[in-house]
């Protein structure tokens, strides 16, 4: 029962973690994808 719960709870909290993480995941290959234009940008 223990287990059942817990594992219910996990199941239910999990979308947000994904969503979060795949918001993360996207920010860093932009900020990746634009760190030579933003770097010229600092220093020219």
């Amino acid at each position: 029962m223990k287990f059942q719960r817990k594992f219910g709870r996990r199941r239910a909290s999990k979308p947000k973690k994904g969503i979060l993480l795949v918001m993360l995941l996207i920010l860093v290959l932009f900020l990746w994808s634009q760190a030579e234009n933003i770097l010229a940008s600092i220093f020219d």
